[in-house]
């Protein structure tokens, strides 16, 4: 086994609540695909998609969920929840969507390694030995049928046709890409708009400051160092670009970069923008005590990219959570699991709780943000929910708060990456 990826986003966040033993995986109903786009790079000694691993099964030809695990990853179908692939990998490794509804990059000390779910096909997963090279492999951005993946280690950025990269996997190859190399390498983020435009965070070894942008002839036209500790992106309605900074948030839209306060100073960190490209809402989390202890948070910030507005809203007493616990889904609402183990629907506008589902029994914080703690995600209407405490993924449909199947593992689940097909 290779050793662990020494990629550490700096990530913040909370707890408490119950409801469910694992059962076996009941018949899931039909799901809404999930749509992607993005942009990154190649190895050009990847010639063919030999899988690293285990072998897999055949599976409907429908979604796929890729599960992280200690030295692992499982490929489960996304409707019975049962499991397609299995394959070895580093002790811990990060998952994200490539944008082609089909494949996960998968984070290693390598670069990207890409897996093939088998998304809307019968076939099965494999991991394949491609791996768009990186030191220090970071943040994959999909926006404008471009998919960025971020190098830490260079702060380079490899973009790639997301359109592309279903055919060339399946030739054995990587698609083309273009490589955008970075200045003074840091744990940072990009994206490229739909008019070639390329924004960028701004950093160092000693800290990060704030973002650049440049058009599509590489020409930078708008700057700004007003973000301190400079994390995360996220890109809304008529692509408005916002980053979080440790004292509010960055908004960049049509050629203007505009500085949004946190009402706590000087400390009010946003560091992940939750968003929806078709709602100018955006969701953030937020933490106001730079020396808290853990990773629970217990309030989020919303922000009114039309209106250049930024508030912070407090969680229900024993409603906590971390990054990887909330998400956008049906009606460009936000759904936050929440400590408490129940499913919490945001309005996004108002900061109000409407609606709460119970899904997994109460939980805590992690020690570590790399340890294994609940996580959600989203593919169309359907959540996919891990509980680690029992080795369980939940599928629960977040129209009607219904659990649609559950399956127990014979690991413990971490990172989840969804794949429509």
């Amino acid at each position: 086994m290779r050793a662990t990826t020494t990629h550490q986003k700096e990530e913040t966040l909370r707890h408490s609540h119950p409801l469910r033993l694992s059962v076996t995986a009941i018949a899931l109903g039909a799901l809404t695909t999930l749509a992607a786009c993005s942009s990154g790079e190649a190895d050009e000694n990847a010639t063919d998609v030999a899988t690293s691993g285990s072998t897999s099964s055949p599976a409907s030809p429908g979604p796929r969920l890729a599960v992280a695990y200690e030295g692992g990853i499982l490929v489960l179908d996304g409707e019975t929840l049962e499991v397609v692939g299995d394959f070895d990998s580093e002790e811990f490794t990060r998952l994200n969507a490539a944008g082609d509804d089909r494949h996960v990059m998968v984070t290693t000390s390598e670069g990207f390694q890409v897996l093939d779910t088998g998304a809307g096909t019968e076939e099965g997963a494999a991991l394949t030995d491609l791996v768009f090279e990186a030191d220090t492999a970071g943040h994959v951005v999909r926006h404008g049928g471009k998919t960025v993946l971020y190098a830490d280690g260079t702060s380079d950025s490899t973009i790639f046709e997301t359109a592309d990269l279903t055919d060339a996997v399946a030739a054995g190859e990587l698609p083309e890409t273009e490589t955008v190399e970075g200045v003074e390498a840091h744990h940072g983020v990009s994206v490229v708009l739909e008019d070639g435009t390329f924004l960028t965070t701004v950093g160092n070894a000693d800290g990060r400051s704030g973002i650049e942008v440049r058009d599509a002839a590489g020409e930078v036209v708008a700057q700004s160092d007003e973000c301190p500790g400079v994390h995360g992106e996220g890109t809304a309605q008529g692509e408005a670009v916002v980053f979080g900074c440790e004292d509010g948030a960055l908004v960049y839209q049509d050629g203007e970069i505009t500085k949004l306060d946190a009402p706590d100073e000087p400390y009010g960190r946003m560091g992940n923008a939750y968003v929806s490209e078709t709602s100018p809402l955006v969701v953030g989390d937020y933490k106001n005590d730079p020396d808290a202890e853990g990773y629970l948070l217990n309030a989020v910030t919303l922000i009114d990219t039309e209106a250049g507005t930024y508030e912070v809203v407090d969680l229900p007493e024993g409603v906590g959570y971390t990054f990887r616990d909330v998400v956008r889904g049906p009606g460009d609402l936000a759904y936050l699991l929440g400590t408490d183990g129940a499913i919490h629907v945001i309005d996004p506008a108002t900061g109000e709780l409407t609606d709460s589902f119970e899904v997994v029994e109460a939980w805590e914080g992690p020690a570590e943000w790399q340890d294994p703690h609940p996580a959600i995600t989203v593919a169309g209407d359907v959540a996919y929910v891990t509980e680690p405490a029992s080795d369980s993924v939940h599928a629960v449909d977040l129209t009607t708060g219904e659990v649609l199947a559950s399956t127990e593992l014979d690991v413990t689940p971490n990172e989840l990456a969804p794949a429509a097909g």
